[in-house]
């Protein structure tokens, strides 16, 4: 018997099994489980790569991580995550897998996997969740971190400064919205107020 006969004969009740399992666990929601399959694949071919060409340089991993290194790889990890996934800038990376659905919040934006099955909905859903592209982001600034450790902690403290700067432009938002009272305004309360006392003067007057 030919190779590729007994390949076949072999992988038959494999793919079989598969499929039932698929079936079984989707719900007839048609979830691309082998594009994930693929997904952690590549994950995996990556981190071992990458562990290959630590070892290779002879370089050591630290027997322990400073804290403000952890902090600033954290923060950058999720800056960059965001950035990725939900940044106007960045959407041409994700339009082959993704449709514009409108603006989800200050500089971001919501949008839906094109495909709905196969290895295409994966990456889409890859590329839109910023929480799923943390662990691509994270491992990837871990390797930097042992490989390149200024460059990394410049690289992550960008992205720090950009989440801090985030939370200032949110938090000064709020204080020039309480200050100045546009949040009554644009609910319509504070200009029914204005109306009545109005009222009020010109019938004293």
């Amino acid at each position: 018997m030919a190779i590729p006969d007994q390949v076949q004969r072999i992988s038959r009740p494999v793919r079989r099994w598969a499929e039932e399992q698929g079936q079984a666990y989707d719900g007839g929601q048609d979830r691309p489980l082998g594009g994930f399959l693929g997904a952690m694949s590549v994950y995996t071919a990556a981190v071992a790569a990458g562990a290959t060409v630590v070892r290779a340089s002879g370089r050591e991993l630290p027997t322990r991580i400073p804290l403000g290194d952890a902090v600033l790889l954290t923060v950058g990890t999720f800056r960059l995550a965001r950035r990725i996934a939900k940044d106007p800038v960045t959407s041409p990376l994700r339009a082959p897998f993704a449709r514009f659905d409108g603006a989800s919040g200050e500089a971001e934006l919501a949008e839906q996997v094109r495909a709905e099955h196969g290895w295409k909905h994966a990456v889409g859903e890859l590329v839109t969740c910023p929480f799923c592209l943390a662990q691509w982001v994270g491992t990837a600034f871990v390797f930097s971190y042992v490989a390149a450790p200024r460059a990394t902690r410049l690289a992550a403290l960008t992205m720090t400064m950009v989440a801090g700067s985030d939370v200032l432009q949110f938090a000064y938002d709020a204080l020039q919205s309480s200050v100045t009272g546009d949040d009554e305004e644009e609910d319509g309360t504070g200009g029914a107020e204005d109306a009545d006392t109005a009222g009020r003067h010109s019938e004293s007057a």
